[in-house]
C-alpha cells in the first residue's frame, strides 16, 4: 500500500512543532543535572532519565547497556608566572598527566618546522607556546603532530593558544583519534585564553619562566549508552539507527554539546511512536534510537555499542544507515553527509521527496570528530546531519567545551525542524525496499587503508 507523505508529514512536523517539551528537557539536563563528564554522578542521573523518556514516549526495551571507561579526573590547576605574581589561567587537555614545572617560556608561534627550527635551541626543557590554529598559507599541520614534534626537540610542557577572545578557553583534546587506542599526550599540553597568551609571548620574548602544576588521575569506572527502538512493519530484521552522545566535557552544561541531539533523538522516537499509535502508520524496518556515551573521551560509547552490536564474528548485523547527531543548535539543517558514497543516491532520492531543499553530500576524508566515526571503522554506513560543519554556524554556538554552553543557547525554532525532518527521513529510509539499497562494499580492510592514506591530514569540514 502507497503511503500518503502529504498527510504523514503534516502530521510529524505539526506534532514536532506543537507536542515538544524542549524546553523541559533542556532545564532538566543543563540546569538540574549539568555538565554531564562520563563516569559521574551526573551521567549516571543523565541516563536515568533519557531511559525514562524512552519508555514513556513507547519505545521497546528501553534500556542502559553498560562498558567500563577508561576515564580520567583533573584534581589540581595552577599557574603564575613568577614566585608572587597573579595566578594565570590554564586549562589542561583532556587526559594531561600529572606534572610540575618551573621553566622558561619560548615562543614557538605556529609550531610549524620553519618555527620551530629557528627557536630549536632553546626548546629542550622549556614550555613552549603554540597557536592553536594554522599558520597562514601554510600547509596546515594538525595540532597533534606539531604537539608531538616539539616533544620531539625536548620541550618539557607545550601552552597552546584558544583562538576564543574576551579571556575564554575551551576545552581540548590532544592527538589523532583516527589512530587506534586511547591517545594520550607527547608532553603534558595545556590551554590558555587568546589575551593570556599574549601575555605570556611577551613574557618569552622577555625571557621570562612560568611555573605550572597540575595534578590528575586515570581509571576505569563504568557508564552506560541507552538504547531503545521501534519494530519494523515490513522488513523487522533490518533497521536504521539514530543517535547522538549524551556526556559533556567538564563544567559545560553541554546545551548545544549535545543536550540538543539527546532532544532530538528523544523527540523524533516520540513522534513517531506517537504518528503509529495515532495513524497505524509505523516504520517498514526497525528504528533504533540510542544516546552514546563518553564521546568526548574519545568515543569509548559509541565504540562500545558497535563492539557489543555489530560484531560479525558474533553474527551482528549492522544498520542500513547509522545516523550520528552532535551540536545541533548551530545552524539549520542543510540535509545528511556521507563517509561512503554508494548511498547518496537513495539518499538524496528520499531528502527530494521531502521537498524542503536537502542534499546529501559525501565527505572526502573520513571524519573523526563525533559518534559516527567507530561505525565508519567498522566499515559500517555512517552519516551525520549537515549543519555548522561547512558554512552558517550561529554566533551562539561558539561557545563550545566551556561554561558559556548553556540551555539560552539552543535555537529551539530549529531544533524543532530538525526533530520533525529527522523523523520524516528516517520514515521514509524505513520504507524504502531492500532491493532499493545499494549494497556496502567497504570492507574494514579498506577502511584501514583508507585512515593509513589520510594520516596527518587535517579533516577537510567544508
Amino acid at each position: 500500500m502507497a503511503l500518503d507523505w502529504h498527510t504523514i508529514d503534516r502530521w510529524i512536523m505539526g506534532e514536532a512543532w506543537v507536542g515538544s517539551p524542549i524546553g523541559e528537557h533542556l532545564v532538566e539536563l543543563c540546569d538540574v543535572i549539568g555538565p554531564r563528564w562520563s563516569s559521574s554522578e551526573a551521567e549516571r542521573q543523565a541516563v536515568a532519565y533519557i531511559r525514562q523518556n524512552m519508555e514513556a514516549a513507547g519505545l521497546n526495551n528501553a534500556r542502559l547497556e553498560p562498558y567500563t571507561l577508561d576515564t580520567w579526573q583533573l584534581r589540581r590547576v595552577e599557574a603564575a608566572l613568577a614566585e608572587g605574581a597573579a595566578p594565570i589561567h590554564i586549562l589542561p587537555f583532556n587526559r594531561c598527566p600529572s606534572f610540575q614545572i618551573e621553566a622558561q617560556l619560548v615562543d614557538a608561534g605556529f609550531g610549524t618546522p620553519h618555527q620551530i627550527e629557528a627557536v630549536r635551541a632553546q626548546l629542550p626543557g622549556s614550555v613552549a607556546i603554540v597557536a592553536l590554529g594554522y599558520e597562514p598559507f601554510t600547509p596546515p599541520i594538525p595540532l597533534g603532530a606539531r604537539l608531538q614534534t616539539l616533544a620531539d626537540t625536548g620541550a618539557a610542557a607545550a601552552i597552546v593558544v584558544d583562538r576564543k577572545e574576551g579571556g575564554r578557553v575551551e576545552y581540548h583534546n590532544v592527538g589523532d583519534w583516527r589512530e587506534p587506542g586511547i591517545q594520550e599526550h607527547p608532553l603534558p599540553t595545556v590551554a590558555v585564553s587568546r589575551e593570556t597568551g599574549a601575555r605570556l609571548r611577551r613574557a618569552a620574548g622577555n625571557g621570562g619562566a612560568i611555573h605550572m602544576h597540575v595534578q590528575s588521575r586515570f581509571y576505569q569506572a563504568p557508564s552506560w549508552n541507552v538504547a531503545a527502538e521501534l519494530a519494523g512493519t515490513r522488513w523487522p530484521h533490518e533497521h536504521l539507527l539514530a543517535g547522538g552522545h549524551h556526556d559533556t566535557v567538564y563544567d559545560a552544561p553541554g546545551g548545544n554539546d549535545n543536550a540538543t541531539s539527546i532532544i532530538v533523538v528523544l523527540e523524533a522516537a516520540r513522534v513517531l511512536a506517537q504518528l503509529q499509535r495515532a495513524t497505524g502508520i509505523g516504520p517498514g524496518r526497525a528504528i533504533h534510537f540510542a544516546t552514546f556515551s563518553a564521546e568526548e573521551q574519545q568515543f569509548q560509547g559509541a565504540t562500545a555499542y558497535v563492539n557489543a552490536h555489530y560484531n560479525i564474528d558474533n553474527g551482528g548485523e549492522p544498520p542500513r544507515l547509522a545516523i550520528n547527531l552532535d551540536e545541533l543548535s548551530t545552524g539549520y539543517m542543510k540535509g545528511l553527509v556521507l563517509a561512503f558514497p554508494h548511498l547518496r543516491g537513495l539518499v538524496q532520492q528520499q531528502l527530494d521527496t521531502m521537498r524542503d531543499g536537502l542534499q546529501c553530500h559525501v565527505m572526502a576524508q573520513l571524519d573523526t570528530t563525533s559518534d559516527h566515526f567507530p561505525f565508519l571503522r567498522a566499515g559500517i554506513d555512517a552519516a551525520h546531519l549537515w549543519r555548522w560543519r561547512f558554512h552558517g554556524r550561529h554566533a551562539d554556538a561558539d561557545f563550545h567545551h566551556e561554561p558559556g554552553d548553556t540551555l539560552d543557547k539552543v535555537n529551539v525554532r530549529e531544533l524543532k525542524e530538525y526533530i520533525g525532518q529527522l523523523a520524516r527521513l528516517l520514515l521514509r529510509l524505513s520504507h524504502a525496499p531492500p532491493e532499493e539499497w545499494p549494497s556496502n562494499p567497504v570492507t574494514v580492510a579498506d577502511v584501514q587503508a583508507r585512515l593509513e592514506a589520510e594520516r596527518g591530514q587535517v579533516i577537510r569540514v567544508f
